[in-house]
């Protein structure tokens, strides 16, 4: 059992599985600390300082004794939290998106160039045809 195991940690697909899970890791830490830190100050500046996040509908006040404690929380719909996280979502999608899309141009530039240099590399047939008589003639001569 111990062998198979092995044999199955061992395979191309769980390697590869593995690598793009901690590569996707990594990538989402950049790509959080890309929306966190630059994007989102960006909007906020645009909405004018609006904090999405503080953003809710009060159901309930909280209750405050003369102490100036709270007795009871307060009890609020968070739907600030709602569209923060869904500009963020947004916000990664596209960054994802351009990034995808950069690396698919570099790629189809890379394929292009690979397809360039075989093209020019290849002898068409008729001259390997005659290249190759050529060579037979000088032999016999």
């Amino acid at each position: 059992m111990w062998k198979d195991f092995k044999a199955f940690l061992m395979r191309g697909n769980v390697i590869d599985l593995a690598t793009a899970v901690v590569i996707g890791a990594a990538f989402g830490k950049i790509v959080t600390a890309l929306v966190d830190h630059i994007i989102m100050p960006c909007i906020g500046m645009l909405t004018a300082g609006v904090d999405f996040a503080n953003m809710k509908y009060v159901l309930q006040e909280a209750e405050i004794n003369a102490m100036g404690e709270v007795v009871k929380e307060e009890v609020a719909i968070g739907y600030g939290v709602l569209i923060n996280t869904i500009l963020e979502f947004l916000i990664i999608a596209i960054v994802i998106f351009l990034v995808i899309h950069a690396m698919n141009k570099a790629k189809e530039k890379f394929a292009k160039k690979e397809e360039e240099e075989e093209k020019e590399e290849e002898t068409p047939a008729d001259i390997a045809l005659l290249t190759e008589i050529r060579d037979l003639l000088k032999k016999d001569a």
